[in-house]
Order: C-alpha cells, then sequence, then structure tokens
C-alpha cells in the first residue's frame, strides 16, 4: 500500500477497500465478531484531512510514510520488546484527550493512574484468571496488567464500552498491543442496564474510571431494584449520579479473592441520601478495603481531585485504610503527573497497612459507622500544619524592646532638632 500509493489517484478509495476487506476476511471464523465494524468509524474522506480528493489523498500517504518509517526490528514481531505500534497508539489517544476538552476523559485515563490501579489489583499475587473494566474507554486500564503482569492474565481481557467509537479504539487498541482475539471480550452497550458479561463473571481484578455523575433509570425503571447487581443495598444509586451504581455492578462481579480499584467522583464518599445509604451497605458488611484521595488536576476535562476506593470480599479486619495522596504529583505542563516515586509511596501504604502521620489512617468500623458512614479521606487523615510556630512570649519582648528603642531615638531626634533651630535663632 505504501508502495503504491503516491501513484493512486483514487488511494482513499483504495484504503476504504482494504479496511472492508479486512473485516470480511473474518466472517464465519472464530474472529468475526471482535472484527465486524472494526473501521465503522473510520471515514477516509472526512473534509478533516483536507478540502478535496487531491489533499486528503496528499495527507494519507503521509501518513503511510511515517508509519512505513517505524523501526520494528528485525526477526518475529513477538520477539520484539518496543511496542511501536501501541506505544504510538497510547500517545495519539493522550494528545486527543488533551485537546478534546472534558470529554476526553471518556477516551483516556493517563498512564500512570491506569498503571496505579493495575497494581493495587494485583498485590501479592503473580497471575489472576480474568480483569474486567466496566466503562473500558478505549481499553489502557486492561492494557496495563500486561505490562504488570506480563503472563499472569489466564483467561484474558473483558469490558464493556456504551460509546460506539470508543468500543472500536479499545478493540483496536488490544490488536495493537498484540492481544489475539481468543484473549479479549469486548462488548458494545450500557453495562448499568444490560451487561453483557454474565457468563464471564467473577473477576479476580476489576479496575474501572467510570463517568463521574452520569444519568442512568435508576428507580424510573422498576425492574432494577431487583436486580442481583443492586439488590442488596435496597437503594438505587440517584438517577442523576450513576457513579455507585457502577460501584455495585463491580462488586457483584467480583472473585471472592479478588481486588477492585474504581476511580471515584469525590462526592460519592459523603453525600447523603441513596449515596449514604449504599455506602452504609458498603461499610456494614466490610467491602471497603482502601481509599485514596488523588491529587487534583489529573485528569483531562476535570479539574477536581479524584478518588480510589478499592474493595476487597475478603478482608483479613474490619477497618478501612485511608490515604491522603493529595499532595503526591509533579506539575508538567498544564496537568499534574503521579510520578514513579508518588506511585511507589502510595503502593507501599496500601501494601503496609499502617497508620503514617499526615498520610495514612487505619480507621475501624465503629469510628466510620458513628461519622455517619463519611468516607471522605480528610475526615481520618490530619493535614500537616505547615504554618511557622510563633512564640508568643519572645514576640512581645521584640515588640516592646523595639518600642523603648523607638521612644530612644525620637528622643535624640529631638535634641538634635532643638540644637538646629537654636542655631538659626542666632544666625
Amino acid at each position: 500500500m505504501r508502495e503504491r500509493a503516491s501513484k493512486d489517484e483514487n488511494l482513499n478509495e483504495t484504503l476504504t477497500r482494504v479496511f472492508m476487506n479486512i473485516e470480511a476476511s473474518a466472517v464465519g471464523t472464530a474472529s468475526e465478531g471482535d472484527i465486524k465494524g472494526l473501521f465503522a468509524d473510520l471515514d477516509v474522506n472526512s473534509g478533516k484531512l483536507g478540502p478535496t480528493v487531491a489533499k486528503r489523498n496528499e495527507r494519507l500517504v503521509k501518513l503511510l510514510d511515517a508509519i512505513g518509517s517505524l523501526n520494528f526490528g528485525n526477526g518475529e514481531f513477538n520477539e520484539n520488546t518496543i511496542d511501536l505500534f501501541g506505544d504510538a497508539y497510547e500517545y495519539l489517544m493522550q494528545m486527543y484527550a488533551s485537546s478534546a476538552g472534558k470529554s476526553g476523559g471518556e477516551y483516556y485515563t493517563p498512564q500512570e493512574v491506569s498503571e496505579l490501579l493495575a497494581r493495587i489489583t494485583v498485590v501479592g499475587k503473580t497471575e489472576v484468571n480474568k480483569v474486567y473494566d466496566p466503562a473500558c474507554g478505549s481499553g489502557s486500564l486492561l492494557l496495563k496488567f500486561k505490562k504488570v503482569l506480563p503472563n499472569g492474565v489466564r483467561q484474558g481481557y473483558f469490558g464493556q464500552e456504551i460509546n460506539l467509537t470508543t468500543y472500536n479504539l479499545c478493540r483496536i487498541n488490544m490488536f495493537l498491543h498484540d492481544i489475539p482475539y481468543e484473549k479479549f471480550d469486548i462488548a458494545h452497550g450500557d453495562t448499568l442496564i444490560d451487561p453483557y458479561h454474565w457468563d464471564d463473571e467473577p473477576f479476580e481484578a476489576i479496575v474501572s474510571n467510570p463517568p463521574y455523575s452520569t444519568r442512568w433509570e435508576g428507580d424510573s425503571n422498576p425492574l432494577l431494584i431487583n436486580d442481583e447487581r443492586y439488590a442488596p443495598a435496597g437503594v438505587l444509586a440517584p438517577k442523576s449520579k450513576a457513579d455507585l451504581a457502577f460501584t455495585m455492578h463491580m462488586l457483584s462481579w467480583l472473585a471472592v479473592n479478588g481486588t477492585a480499584a474504581i476511580v471515584e467522583f469525590p462526592g460519592v464518599l459523603y453525600r447523603g441520601g441513596a449515596e449514604q445509604k449504599i455506602r452504609k451497605y458498603l461499610i456494614d458488611n466490610n467491602y471497603v478495603d482502601t481509599v485514596i484521595q488523588l491529587p487534583p488536576d489529573l485528569f483531562f476535562g476535570v479539574t477536581v481531585a479524584t478518588c480510589i476506593i478499592v474493595l476487597k470480599k475478603s478482608k483479613i479486619d474490619n477497618r478501612v485504610l485511608f490515604i491522603d495522596a493529595s499532595a503526591e504529583f509533579t506539575r508538567q505542563g498544564n496537568k499534574n503527573k503521579l510520578a514513579a516515586g508518588h506511585q511507589a509511596k502510595i503502593l507501599e501504604a496500601f501494601t503496609r497497612r499502617e497508620a503514617v502521620d499526615h498520610f495514612a489512617a487505619l480507621v475501624d468500623y465503629e469510628t466510620v459507622r458513628e461519622n455517619n458512614y463519611n468516607i471522605a479521606v480528610s475526615s481520618y487523615v490530619a493535614a500537616e500544619d505547615v504554618r511557622e510556630a510563633v512564640d508568643i512570649k519572645a514576640l512581645n519582648a521584640e515588640i516592646a524592646r523595639i518600642v523603648a528603642r523607638q521612644a530612644e531615638l525620637r528622643t535624640q531626634i529631638d535634641a538634635i532638632v532643638g540644637d538646629l533651630e537654636s542655631d538659626d535663632a542666632t544666625i
């Protein structure tokens, strides 16, 4: 394609045919479901590429040449240690999310946050059965397990995404990271209303950054209160805030020996009403393992300081660990970043599960219950007082010395002025 592209006046039509044929090649095979509609959103005739066919083709040639110039190394693809296609894709997704404003976050979770979530779910493990994300976006969270556990995901990667374009991006991302079709199962649809993976749960590792305070059917759908995912709490998440509906869904599909790490909007930690009742269910049944306060301005399109809720079904005690990582960041460009050292500090506190002054607190069940099931980190981890201590007695003594010195200087100045006036009178 690249060799002939610059001479092909109908390059746009040729590329369209190529992508159609790629999809058609899977018809009737085991991979059909993972390839079907993969390029449905690809439009090589888009005016965004140029105002005329010639201009669009010119840009397509440049794109083909740029990809063709990448050095993939010698030998078999699987022997290469550098994931050029995958890394290039991740970079482009980051750039897109950065420029997409508020909507950018639904496509992409910053890589350092994705890695932190993955590492939290596999502490103490060398392998897991399956990994799952019910709001998988472009798949960046799921793919971090390929780095964290290179050969430790036995049965594959599972996810669901409601946005059709993002769903296709996720499947492409899987292929570009060398995940074979039989090792992933990404579905398109509304996880809260029509979850796809009933036959695949439970999952030993669940990670997710679901949309914040999005609307859902809630109690306007009389069937949902009897849904086995939501029924245990006895109440549904508010229709205008589906955050804890996602949380209940993930808890339901979490394996007994599993861990779920979920990025949450901070309001779910302390808001009243139905959300407080759901938190009561989670705390009373000892499912909340850890709450981590993240720094502000980490995510694209969201400047608020988000948090991570870690769920487990087999805790060793009835205490909740609170970690205040709000100051663990470096400023890069116009966003904050969790550097490797910041991630390591958070993971160490999570693993050690011990109190650390101004950073981590291990709080018993009774204390959380007496605090009306408020699980905001700031309610349990005291912020360090960085104000300079002032010795009042010493300060008063210094003021008295200054006042006395001031009076002394005034006397001396008055004497000097008096002498000057006498001299003027003599003259």
